[in-house]
């Protein structure tokens, strides 16, 4: 879901990354005043109007961090309460080549990074996902990693990993269903059913333990996160 021009939606596979950061999410090795944006691709991942480009993905990454700062400035300011928005979104190549806190991001993986506040993204791996899978993996990633950098500036905590992770897919839910809502987004036929099937893909392994350093929780966990916050905007997210 581009801003004013169009996207979809499709989830991370969570992956877990010692970092200083809030979050993380990767995929398996194996693979406003403006129009509202819409998806530009098929089931297939094949796009119809050709819109695979690098220059396409770079737009839709920045459309995405755009809309998710613009939401979360609105709800902040609701709530009476300054926003800062996060420093910057960086692309990287190469394993290590961007560090968080002194450790290095590795490849096929997305993070927010709280010592810098920051949200770095292998673009090798999120482009070859882009053009697989469409523009609204573009839109859920950069909404997860945002929700963690929103975790941090309400000074968010909990016990366990896994409760902050499926409340950032909560919260990426509710910024993608308030913005569709409000129709600075749009969402074509068959993008939530692809979001849905997506989300069904990732998660935990079977009979990984709530307590587990780095769990973000299971198929069915994160979809219902996701789609309560969709739904329901913020209410069942508990960020208050």
């Amino acid at each position: 879901m581009p801003v004013p021009r169009r996207t979809r939606l499709l989830p991370l596979v969570p992956v877990v990354v010692a970092l200083i950061a809030l979050g993380c999410v990767s995929a398996p090795d194996e693979r406003t005043g403006q129009a509202p944006v819409a998806p530009r691709t098929t089931a297939t991942g094949e796009d119809p109007d050709g819109t695979d480009t690098p220059e396409e993905f770079k737009a839709d990454v920045g459309d995405a961090e755009r809309v998710a700062e613009a939401y979360w400035k609105a709800q902040f300011k609701a709530s009476g309460l300054k926003f800062e928005p996060i420093a910057q979104v960086i692309p990287y190549e190469r394993e290590g080549e961007v560090a968080c806190g002194g450790q290095g991001l590795g490849l096929n993986n997305a993070a927010y990074c709280s010592a810098g506040d920051f949200i770095a993204y292998d673009i090798n791996w999120a482009f070859a996902a882009f053009r697989q899978i469409g523009d609204a993996f573009i839109f859920y990633l950069l909404g997860h990693e945002y929700a963690h950098a929103i975790q941090r500036r309400l000074g968010i905590q909990k016990e366990f990993t896994i409760e902050l992770e499926l409340q950032a897919d909560c919260m990426a839910g509710a910024y993608i269903g308030d913005t569709e809502r409000k129709g600075s987004l749009r969402l074509d036929n068959g993008d939530l059913e692809e979001l849905a099937r997506g989300l069904e893909a990732v998660g935990d392994d079977p009979g990984q333990p709530w307590f587990a350093e780095g769990a973000h929780g299971s198929a069915k966990q994160r979809t219902k996160s996701f789609n309560n916050g969709y739904r329901r905007s913020l209410d069942p997210c508990d960020v208050s």
